[in-house]
């Protein structure tokens, strides 16, 4: 079983103003400081962004303006990657996928791209974020803001009514996006049907991308997300976020986007791929025992990838099992290749190659990816500064990937354990959800986004459904720990 699991979380960008929680706050800070996280930008980084968004370094000929992209991101987003425009074509689908063109404002080997190698990726807290890029460029000029004209790498690929690409062209494009929405927007626009085609048929996309995902033998895992916000008083609370299906249709866009740059990179034998181990058949086999144990059915035959998607976040035994299934997703890492693809180059989890280049004002990576995809799609030499560059990036991805989800997961400890702060000795209803460290369980709370270690007076198992006592909520140290005072109902109930 996993035992180092934690929720993923969302920050949401609009949670920008503190009114309270001062001790929070000085969490967060120190979290910030213990993870080493960059504070403000190098004088010489902000003297670079100022001069290379009044001039940039290089701007697209063609002019794609009159296409009406449109933009889906969460509330109170300013660093916008991507905006896209479908229509209906004879033979299926036209989906045009316009990317920020990061490299109109970040001159290789000058301050800001030496600033964002430092960087790696943007990170993310309640309280603030830390921008890869200096926001004048990543919140202002390069951003694919409404009503803007802006520089972008545009992704024109043909997806057939089976949800598999045809073709794909990567060019550089000047584009204007004319809407700027969020998923419960669009989500409402498609559901009322006040949508135009461009939004409507992301729908029909979104869903034929997931059939032929299913197809392929693809995984996805429902894992409940946290969110941080305020509440009306100004106090940080958890919730968990209920996702909408928008949201997995915009982000087959991104998939789909990624897949074909890794077509590109592979057939070129140049590139940088996001590669995970397809899970060994031993560990399949385990989870298979498990959930037979939990008395959830698993039927003959049936791919592991379509099991998954069956299971139901509220059942407290698919919930154990979607915990346990984290243990099939591990190993990811980015694979830099030129001349030799690598040995196991695919994505476990997606059953497909794969490459991020749908984030570059976000990911250091995706610039990177983008520049090579393009050049290869056009016939033209890859730019030295992309190639060269390649070879170092897997590391400096992984170690600012580690930073990002340290910074994660202890702000979201010190947010649970505030919200907790003043229940401490009240018992909670809760699911034992995966086995812990040190002789401790795991316990998702029913009633609060809170998932956290848990000791026992009585005998559990997992999927029980429990009553736990609160012992001890911390901020300083994040340490949020319950004991389990009852077992309400046992995992074959």
């Amino acid at each position: 079983m996993a035992n180092d699991h934690h929720l993923r979380t969302r920050f949401r960008p609009d949670v920008t103003e503190v009114l309270g929680d001062e001790q929070l706050l000085a969490r967060f800070a120190a979290i910030r400081s213990q993870f080493k996280v960059p504070t403000a930008f190098p004088p010489a980084v902000l003297a670079e962004a100022e001069a290379v968004v009044g001039a940039p370094l290089d701007l697209p000929e063609r002019d794609e303006t009159s296409v009406s992209f449109f933009t889906i991101d969460p509330p109170g987003s300013m660093d916008l990657d991507q905006a896209m425009h479908i229509e209906r074509v004879a033979e299926g689908f036209r989906v045009r996928y316009a990317i920020a063109y990061l490299t109109a404002f970040v001159a290789p080997g000058g301050a800001i791209d030496a600033e964002a190698h430092a960087r790696g990726q943007t990170i993310y807290a309640p309280d603030e974020r830390t921008p890869l890029h200096p926001p004048a460029v990543s919140e202002g000029a390069a951003s694919l803001l409404p009503g803007e004209t802006r520089a972008a790498y545009v992704w024109d690929m043909k997806v057939g009514d089976d949800g598999e690409g045809t073709s794909v062209e990567v060019y550089r494009a000047l584009v204007k996006s004319v809407d700027r929405l969020d998923y419960a927007q669009v989500q409402r626009m498609i559901d009322d049907g006040s949508a135009d085609e461009r939004v409507a048929l992301l729908k029909e996309v979104g869903e034929r991308r997931i059939a032929f995902e299913k197809r392929r033998g693809g995984a996805s895992l429902p894992m409940p997300e946290q969110e941080v916000t305020k509440d009306d008083a100004g106090h940080y609370v958890l919730t968990f976020r209920p996702p909408v299906p928008a949201e997995e249709w915009n982000a087959q866009i991104s998939l789909m986007t990624g897949m074909a740059a890794a077509e590109l990179m592979v057939a070129a034998k140049v590139g940088i791929l996001r590669i995970l181990p397809t899970p060994p058949t031993e560990a399949i086999e385990r989870f298979l025992r498990e959930a037979k144990a939990l008395g959830v059915e698993w039927t003959e035959g049936q791919p592991y990838g379509e099991f998954l998607r069956s299971l139901d976040r509220r059942d407290p035994r698919h919930l154990a099992l979607i915990y346990d299934a984290t243990g099939l997703f591990r190993g990811s890492a980015y694979a830099a290749f030129d001349g030799e693809v690598p040995a196991n180059p695919e994505h476990g989890a997606l059953a497909s190659t794969y490459a991020h280049v749908t984030a570059p004002l976000r990911r250091l990576v995706d610039r990177f990816g983008l520049a090579v995809a393009e050049a290869l799609s056009q016939g033209q030499p890859i730019p030295e500064w992309a190639r060269s560059g390649l070879a170092a990036l897997p590391e400096i991805m992984a170690a600012s990937s580690r930073v990002a989800s340290g910074v994660e997961r202890a702000c979201t400890d010190a947010v649970e354990a505030a919200v907790l702060g003043t229940q401490v000795g009240e018992v909670f209803d809760g699911v034992i959800v995966d086995n812990g460290q040190h002789g401790m369980w795991l316990l998702q709370l029913t009633d609060a986004a809170v998932v956290a270690q848990t000791s026992t007076r009585v005998r559990i198992d997992l999927g029980d459904q429990v009553r736990a006592r609160l012992v001890e909520a911390s901020i300083d140290t994040g340490e949020v720990r319950f004991e389990v005072v009852e077992r309400v109902g046992s995992q074959g109930q």
